[in-house]
């Protein structure tokens, strides 16, 4: 049966290294993307998924439950990533198309049934993933954060609320207008017809 995330962490708390590489496991491609959503460069996203593990594994004994393990990681990771968007500050950056990818996955099929599945079709779903990553690079650190953690790690808004410690109701604003600029941006490629990511489908 698999462990609750609770019951891991107080196996780490005493001295169980199995317990911390299930944790690891569980959330390192969750770790990466949020990551790879604020600093826009893989290797760096990777750099810094590494350091929020060796963060956890350091202060895992401060870790007293008050909420739950994956909002105390995210926070870990967002705190890193924005140091080191502070450290790079005035740098160029380059952007990449697996954020691209990666918000398309959040809605299974969506390029396919925009533009087909045939092999003709191929170059313009590159493209358009393409512009997609473009897009979320355009958008500002708050709303391409929640995008992310929306749209490709599937958080409920109540998980949202409590991960960026923000209410219910700013959760639902915030992501509105992020889809509204993404829209706006991609308008070109899409037309007029809304994104198929998941929309405001919670009461």
């Amino acid at each position: 049966m698999e462990l609750d995330d609770l019951t891991l962490v107080r196996k780490c708390q005493a001295g169980d290294d199995q317990a911390f590489r299930t944790l690891v496991l569980r959330y390192q491609r969750k770790v990466f993307s949020v990551a790879f959503a604020l600093v826009k460069d893989r290797e760096e996203a990777m750099d810094i998924a590494q350091d929020a593990f060796l963060r956890v594994h350091q202060r895992i004994g401060d870790f007293k439950g008050e909420s739950s393990f994956y909002t105390w990681l995210y926070r870990i990771t967002r705190n890193l990533a924005i140091d080191r968007l502070r450290s790079r500050r005035g740098e160029e950056e380059e952007l990449d198309e697996r954020a691209g990818w990666e918000l398309q996955r959040a809605e299974p099929g969506f390029l396919s049934n925009r533009l087909g599945t045939t092999p003709q079709r191929g170059v313009l779903r590159k493209e358009l993933a393409a512009q997609m990553a473009r897009a979320l690079a355009q958008l500002p650190e708050k709303h391409r954060e929640i995008l992310v953690l929306r749209e490709v790690e599937g958080m409920s808004y109540e998980e949202l609320a409590q991960t960026l410690d923000i209410p219910k109701g700013t959760v639902m604003s915030r992501l509105f207008h992020a889809r509204a600029k993404m829209q706006a941006i991609l308008r070109e490629y899409l037309g007029d017809e809304p994104l198929g990511l998941v929309a405001g489908d919670e009461g």
